[in-house]
């Protein structure tokens, strides 16, 4: 099964089980519960080093067979996962009643913790622009390095964009990869704007920059072959890299490419976006129900990654012994990449160009509801308009995040929950314009108009995304205790996406366990979203113990813009001690704690 099982019904056991530890904060229950007095997690537990199985396997250049102590190695059939998510798995789950839950790596403060598929980097406003134009990349190739400096020693077999790998002493390993001919500079430019966007916002995506070199720095290796996706062998010589020398963008003498970065650690192959890997202990969550993987649907509708199909993620064994990549212990790191497909891809078939984004390659729905109407339906397609730029049908005309569609049905996507959404969204509010310039810049494209549409339909994109997800739960988030006060940032605010005439604070509080309406507090509004509750003490520091119902305290926080309100649950500690947070939920609507 290489690696590889499907969940079934233990899902439900394990959904409890998440409730019973306190990882889930949203619907594991019908009237409000009480958080356990601990903090919230912060780092998951899938980062601890773990051992697995070791197999022999023979060196392919030695010949010498030797322990391989990783999971093994995943490849995903492209035609079959397309068959499969278009055709047999709808029809399949037909029948099927399974709704989406919650999901289940979410923590006490409906947030999700520092973890192998996700990192906080955005929060709280420390993350620049500066960072964002730097991403996962800590050393670029030299453009300007000696004539031969860049040695290839691999040929790309696959895959819609020629090019070759090189192995630069000092640098590492870098697959370069050329522009098509239909679409100069746009899929080079935004793998590597792509990858800085997602790795900004929390996801793992690799070093992918725009490097323009003259050609004299690239040393062909004698012998090389590639085996392309149909099973054909062929040299990999002069004649082959001339050929995709010449097909690339030029500037002068010089060559534009993407250059992508080797991955750190052993390649296992793609993840999935259902079910679990069956040979890593840290793999215990189904990966459809994983809020990081289901919330990414709402990033790919932004940026219209529309190929966001498993084939472009690779799984990575990070051994503890970096020397020895085939060794344990270690854990699996999650990435996304091959993100060239973003912002207007044009295949050559038109038809389909005007409707990514829109609808699946093969979408019955579509297709049932033409047939039924007599094809009357005036389809957002239909409408569409070719940019005047390199950027095709990319534009924020008719973009609507919850009729988003990739290329075909990705399991965890169609498992978003509102609450995943607004979680996605809260991530995406603190992307400014100025982060956006400093993504779009990576792009290195020619054209300055280009680069003024892209980055304006970005941003337009962007705001649309938030009006949808802050309307029905409430945008605040990243809340602390500081001294007596309870402090967060309002997202929706934050980001100037609304009018900033709508927002009108309020704040109730309720003590003990059976959840006493304890009056209202008056609400600080700072300048850029910060928003401040003043707490009052009604337990003193001694007396109770500290994890006692009768410290508990309730605050809901409405901003007069959303219909959801924020309940923070803490516990008085004392007027020593003071207070501590333990939960945050966003329930719909504003019914009172009960």
């Amino acid at each position: 099964m290489n690696g590889l099982s499907k969940h079934k019904r233990g899902s439900r056991a394990l959904v409890g089980a998440v409730c019973v530890l306190g990882l889930v904060d949203v619907a594991c229950g019908g009237a409000t519960r009480r958080f356990p007095l601990k903090a919230p997690l912060t780092r998951d537990t899938d980062l601890d080093p773990v051992h697995v199985s070791c197999r022999p396997e023979e060196d392919k250049k030695t010949g010498v067979k030797k322990a391989v102590c990783t999971p093994d190695d995943y490849e995903s059939p492209f035609a079959w996962d397309g068959a499969n998510q278009l055709v047999f798995r709808p029809i399949s789950r037909f029948f099927a009643v399974d709704p989406a839950g919650p999901a289940l790596n979410v923590n006490a403060v409906d947030e999700v913790a520092d973890s192998s598929w996700f990192v906080n980097r955005m929060g709280s406003g420390a993350y620049t622009p500066d960072d964002v134009a730097r991403g996962y990349c800590d050393k670029e190739l030299d453009p300007n390095g000696a004539a031969g400096s860049w040695p290839i020693d691999q040929g790309k077999p696959n895959g819609a964009n020629p090019g070759f790998r090189v192995k630069v002493p000092g640098y590492g390993k870098f697959m370069l990869k050329a522009d098509i001919a239909a679409e100069p500079e746009r899929a080079s430019g935004a793998t590597a704007i792509a990858s800085r966007i997602y790795y900004a916002l929390g996801w793992w995506a690799p070093c992918d920059s725009v490097v323009y070199f003259p050609a004299s720095v690239l040393k062909l290796k004698p012998g090389l072959k590639v085996t392309d996706n149909s099973g054909v062998t062929k040299d990999f010589d002069a004649a082959a890299l001339k050929h995709v020398l010449g097909a690339a963008v030029h500037k002068g003498d010089l060559v534009r490419m993407v250059a992508s970065k080797w991955l750190p650690g052993r390649t296992i192959g793609p993840f999935t976006y259902e079910g679990k890997r069956s040979d890593d202990p840290n793999d215990v969550i189904p990966h459809e129900d994983r809020r990081d993987l289901r919330g990414a649907r709402v990033i790919a509708a932004w940026l219209n990654h529309f190929d966001s199909r498993e084939q472009n993620s690779m799984d990575t064994w990070m051994p503890v012994d970096e020397k020895d990549s085939d060794s344990s212990p270690g854990h699996v790191r999650h990435w996304y990449i091959d993100l060239g497909d973003c912002f207007g891809s044009q295949w050559d078939a038109d038809g389909i160009s005007r409707r990514l984004g829109f609808s699946y390659y093969l979408d019955f729905e579509h297709v049932a509801a033409d047939f039924a109407t007599f094809g009357l339906i005036e389809r957002p397609w239909e409408r569409a308009e070719k940019s005047k730029s390199i950027f095709g049908y990319f534009h924020s005309r008719d973009f609507e995040p919850d009729s988003y569609h990739g290329g075909y049905p990705n399991p965890a996507f169609m498992r978003l929950t509102e609450h995943d959404g607004a979680w996605a969204a809260r991530k995406i509010a603190r992307f400014t314009d100025a982060h956006l310039a400093a993504a779009v810049a990576v792009g290195k494209y020619s054209d300055t108009d280009g680069v003024e549409y892209l980055r304006r339909h970005l941003a337009i994109r962007r705001d649309i995304i938030l009006r949808r997800y802050f309307r029905d739960l409430s945008p605040v988030g990243e809340l602390a205790v500081k001294g007596n006060d309870l402090c967060g940032v309002d997202l929706a605010r934050f980001s100037k996406a609304f009018d900033a005439s709508k927002f009108a604070y309020s704040a109730k509080l309720y003590t003990g366990g059976s959840f006493s309406a304890s009056g209202e507090a008056a609400v600080r509004a700072g300048a850029e979203g910060e928003t401040c509750v003043p707490l009052r003490h009604h337990a003193g520091d001694g007396g109770a113990r500290d994890d006692d119902a009768s410290r508990y305290m309730v605050v809901d926080l409405t901003n007069g813009q959303s219909k959801g309100l924020l309940r923070a649950h803490l516990y008085d500690l004392g007027p020593k001690k003071g207070f501590r947070l333990v939960g945050v939920e966003r329930p719909f609507g504003q019914s009172p704690p009960g």
